[in-house]
């Protein structure tokens, strides 16, 4: 799985280009398609992306709901918003007007590492969401779980003594 980390502020040129970090291609190599895997945010006025490996992973998370359910009537429209979008040449993309309306993206966009994800934002808006974030998580305390104990080796069978 990728693993996204910093934040990188790229210009978007006339043509509606721009440049996906060199760290975040990178860790997009080994994927099955060369490029992003895009779709709007339903949470925050930004564009999610991620590997298509990830998108392989939700849809077997979603499979996991029954079917005809409002739940998975309510995710899977995830899938129809997607867009896969290729790298060029230079490692350039172009994001969907549809997207850069929705992110409110215009001279620059910023990408920004979530560890298996990441998300393009309009950068003066992404630091207004930077500074919420670390105010509610300091504000109401929140850290990462602890970690897991490794899980303990199973016991040996009993030694077998003929009879």
């Amino acid at each position: 799985m990728a693993l996204f980390l910093s934040t990188f502020v790229n210009k978007v040129d006339r043509k509606g280009r721009v440049s996906v970090p060199a760290s975040f291609r990178g860790a997009l190599a080994e994927q099955s398609f060369n490029g992003i895997v895009a779709f709007r945010s339903f949470k925050s006025a930004a564009i999610e992306g991620s590997g298509i490996d990830r998108l392989d992973e939700m849809s077997n998370r979603l499979a996991e709901l029954p079917e005809f359910s409002e739940d998975y009537d309510s995710l899977s429209w995830i899938f129809a918003d997607s867009q896969q979008i290729p790298f060029d040449s230079e490692g350039r993309i172009i994001l969907p007007p549809f997207m850069v309306e929705h992110a409110g993206i215009t001279e620059n966009a910023a990408f920004v590492g979530l560890g298996r994800t990441f998300q393009i934002w309009e950068p003066t808006a992404y630091a207004r969401h930077q500074d919420e974030m670390r105010e509610r998580a300091k504000r109401q305390g929140i850290t990462l779980p602890g970690r897991r104990p490794a899980a303990a080796a199973p016991a040996a069978a009993p030694p077998v003594t003929p009879t």
